[in-house]
């Protein structure tokens, strides 16, 4: 079983990789194979080669994640609950947001999901 500590550690890493814009330091998180689907019932994104555009595009928007509790940790999962702010289509909205990471034993995130849909994004300007 992955590192509780180490798993923890990741999800703040990609929260920070937000803050500072860099989607490189976002995707080093994860395993070369993983695959990230976002929101869920969209197209999974698979291996770095995917993930890295998807979080380019995402950060381009200027987004930034905002915890709003505690990690999660069960088994190989982290899951957790925050919100994105960002500007989409000329306004400024918030979309609350749950992801799950699932580890590896290095501590790799394997898979990503992020559970949100249209009524989960707010106008706030």
């Amino acid at each position: 079983m992955p590192d509780p500590a180490r798993m923890e550690a990741a999800v703040h890493e990609y929260v920070a990789a937000f803050a500072e814009g860099n989607a490189e330091r976002a995707v080093a998180i994860f395993a070369d194979n993983a695959t990230v689907e976002d929101p869920v019932g969209t197209p999974i994104k698979q291996g770095k080669a995917e993930i890295l555009p998807f979080y380019q595009g995402s950060m381009a928007t200027g987004a930034k994640l905002e915890l709003l509790g505690p990690v999660r940790l069960a088994a190989d999962y982290a899951v957790f609950p925050f919100a994105v702010l960002l500007e989409w289509e000329g306004s400024q909205k918030r979309i609350d947001v749950i992801d799950t990471f699932r580890f590896d034993e290095d501590g790799k995130v394997i898979e990503m999901r992020a559970f949100w849909g249209p009524g989960n994004m707010h106008d706030i300007s």
